[in-house]
């Protein structure tokens, strides 16, 4: 598991996102790019597989979603972004977790939205009845 600032490793040069603490979390082949933006709350910004297998891989269940929990002390952003552009195919693991999110971001006041869903991804969310549940941008 590597955590590092996102400005100096990822070579994106002018398409960083404006925030105050940036952190990203790698496993095999899934990043989670979290960043706190002042218009758009907390972001997290996902690459590669949302699987199970990925998820898992170097973290527990539970460690994996403290990532998606507000910082210790810190301020609770009025809002959370998924950001799924980047990701070219979810299975029910990665599914599971972002209804469970979206449920503790509603118990806790939270707005969630999920944005950059491709085909593929879509496809998931209508089989599954998640696009009336979830709030897709």
């Amino acid at each position: 598991m590597l955590v590092e600032d996102s400005a100096a490793s990822s070579g994106k040069e002018g398409k960083t996102m404006a925030s105050s603490e940036t952190q990203i979390w790698k496993s095999a082949r899934l990043t989670i790019e979290r960043g706190e933006s002042e218009t758009h709350g907390t972001v997290f910004r996902m690459s590669g597989p949302f699987t199970g297998r990925d998820m898992y891989n170097s973290l527990s269940p539970d460690a994996f979603r403290n990532i998606f929990e507000s910082a210790p002390g810190g301020a609770q952003a009025p809002a959370h972004v998924f950001d799924l552009t980047e990701v070219p195919y979810m299975d029910s693991t990665g599914l599971g977790m972002l209804v469970s999110h979206y449920v503790r971001c509603q118990s806790k006041g939270i707005r969630l939205s999920i944005t950059g869903v491709n085909a593929r991804v879509q496809e998931l969310f209508r089989l599954t009845g998640m696009t009336t549940v979830l709030p897709l941008v």
